[in-house]
């Protein structure tokens, strides 16, 4: 297969005519008044860029958007671009080294200035300029430059043959920002601009009216939204914190909200307060891992900051593979499915559990095995020399483990199996519970955040949009570290670093063939997971969130943010 036709296969379900919004629903824009929206996790910034934390990406996605985005099926669709690119429609160049778009003329920024490719070229002069520690990096790792074409054109230059062209500007992690108004914050000074990070100036079907960090967001339609008579609703609140306990309820048992994000909560107990008949459960699956990190750097309040966490200070046995992968097959994934997912959960030992064509068949964790990880650690010389049940390095250091994770009731009772099951082994373990707000916010000065990682372990899931894994397994390359020069922003969270990894990821960088694509993606997988355990993937998570009876139009999508069509969501039973 050459480049060329394996390119055209990667993209044929990308349709070529415009986004289609539903138009069954018509009337005057704003005309059905409030919608209120709970993730229990609180956004914390409103710019993607600067936090990894999904529940800040999401609820970016109501205001900021990309060139193009991934619909329910993983397809992908136009959306300030007029088409998406192939070679068959000369968007990407024959051989593979660019990709031009073609901004969609009626598109305009909720200030009501015109879109244009100068901000598109200024957006990946944002993520990419030094010492901004950008946390979508990965999206530009192989694009050269960006080139403005004309007012509404855009040609994106790569610095080798791109065949999966489409991760800058797509999907929700990588969306538009306007370049007059982030214009004085690149580099360093992109945390201290304030109201662009949390009241940027976008496209999307809403703007936010003011936002209360880590509690609620207000936001307004947008009256130059480009859809006539679109959104509905004339106001959001987004309200943020709690549990997904008291998000459930507000949303099944109350009605006091309309939808209700991530119920990561056991399946009995979503049934029991959807009996309440105020809304309905929604679910699908997709990429969504819940995994442990493995620290491999010392995060000891012993070691100086600015070496702490960093490759300066390697993890005094993380660092070891045959202590991760006891900590691994210590585990019994199947039980925790059953107490914290049901049939919303699989087992997994991958860190890409689809689609299939990307799928390990790494199965090697799924059986829990206490002898053999008693067993690794004897061999590799860690013996409980004091009789106190702690096994000790070679050098008399208890392995003793901080495993800290947001807090949510599933999580807390992964944590607490866990801890006895390391305990079978020898190993000692402090269990930390953050908030999710500040865990899985971006905030730079923060010692609680996944991405500064102050633990020796910490557990989380996060996925990746469309259906390609190139960018979501590019971001265990070295370069993408977090580090104080980045302002701990990067996705490579547990600071692997291993040239193999980096020169394998080129090669799937430059590979168009899919089936080749396939095998170099699932053996990325498997160097990060099964022979290595630098992650230690526990559930495949079926996405589950629920709706008001009285919302209609929402179409739960685990390819993009759960937001993507909430311009297309309405109310039931008014009058209209």
């Amino acid at each position: 297969m050459n480049i060329k036709t394996a390119l055209l296969g990667a993209v044929a379900t990308a349709s070529l005519a415009p986004m289609a919004f539903a138009d069954a629903h018509e009337g005057e824009r704003g005309r059905d008044g409030e919608v209120k929206i709970i993730y229990w996790q609180a956004p914390s910034i409103m710019n993607p860029y600067l936090s990894g934390g999904t529940k800040d990406i999401e609820a970016a996605s109501l205001v900021l958007e990309p060139l193009a985005r991934y619909d329910e099926n993983g397809t992908m669709v136009p959306f300030l671009a007029t088409e998406i690119p192939t070679v068959e429609n000369g968007g990407v160049s024959e051989d593979l080294q660019s990709i031009t778009w073609t901004i969609d003329p009626d598109v305009t920024w909720s200030d009501g200035t015109a879109v244009t490719a100068r901000d598109v070229q200024f957006t990946f002069e944002y993520c990419t300029a030094e010492g901004g520690g950008c946390a979508q990096g990965a999206k530009f790792g192989n694009v050269e430059s960006v080139e403005i074409i004309d007012d509404k054109t855009v040609k994106v230059n790569f610095d080798g043959p791109a065949p999966n062209p489409y991760q800058a500007f797509v999907g929700q992690e990588s969306p538009i920002i306007q370049a007059a108004q982030f214009a004085e914050c690149l580099g360093p000074r992109a945390p201290e601009c304030t109201d662009a990070n949390f009241q940027p100036i976008g496209t999307g079907p809403f703007v936010v009216t003011d936002f209360r960090v880590n509690d609620v967001i207000q936001f307004a339609a947008n009256e130059s939204y480009r859809v006539p008579n679109k959104p509905a609703f004339a106001t959001v609140t987004l309200k943020g914190g709690g549990d997904a306990t008291a998000a459930g309820r507000a949303v099944l048992e109350t009605g006091e909200f309309d939808y209700a994000w991530n119920l990561q909560l056991a399946p009995d107990v979503i049934a029991s307060m959807a009996e309440a008949g105020q809304g309905t459960p929604v679910s699908a699956f997709g990429t969504l891992v819940e995994r442990i990190e493995m620290n491999l750097t010392n995060p000891s309040p012993d070691v100086p900051e600015g070496e702490r966490s960093t490759v300066a200070a390697p993890h005094p046995f993380l660092s070891d593979p045959a202590v991760r992968e006891a900590l691994s097959i210590a585990i019994d994934r199947d039980l925790l499915v059953e107490i914290g997912y049901g049939q919303a959960g699989r087992p997994t030992c991958n860190l890409v559990p689809a689609p299939v064509l990307y799928a390990s068949d790494n199965t090697a964790c799924l059986t829990q095995d206490i002898d053999r990880a008693n067993a690794l650690l004897d061999e590799a010389g860690y013996m409980d020399t004091d009789g106190d049940g702690v096994r000790e390095t070679p050098d008399g250091l208890p392995l003793s483990i901080l495993y800290q994770t947001s807090t949510n009731a599933v999580r807390q009772d992964f944590q607490a199996l866990i801890k006895e099951w390391w305990t079978e082994i020898g190993v000692e373990t402090e269990l930390r519970n953050i908030d999710g707000s500040v865990f899985f916010g971006g905030d730079p000065g923060s010692p609680d955040t996944f991405q500064r990682f102050y633990a020796d372990v910490e557990m989380y899931a996060n996925n990746f949009p469309g259906t390609d894994p190139q960018a979501y397994l590019g971001a265990y390359l070295c370069d993408n570290i977090p580090s104080p020069d980045t302002q701990w922003q990067g996705e490579n969270i547990n600071r692997f670093c291993d040239p193999e990894y980096d020169a394998l990821w080129a090669e799937m960088a430059a590979t168009a063939d899919l089936d080749e694509r396939g095998r170099i993606g699932k053996q990325l997988n498997d160097m990060v997971t099964k022979d290595s355990n630098v992650i230690v993937p526990l559930v495949d998570r079926g996405r589950v969130s629920a709706h008001s009876n009285t919302l209609g139009g929402v179409i739960l999508n685990t390819w993009d943010s759960e937001l993507w069509n909430v311009a297309d969501w309405y109310r039931i039973g008014d009058n209209r």
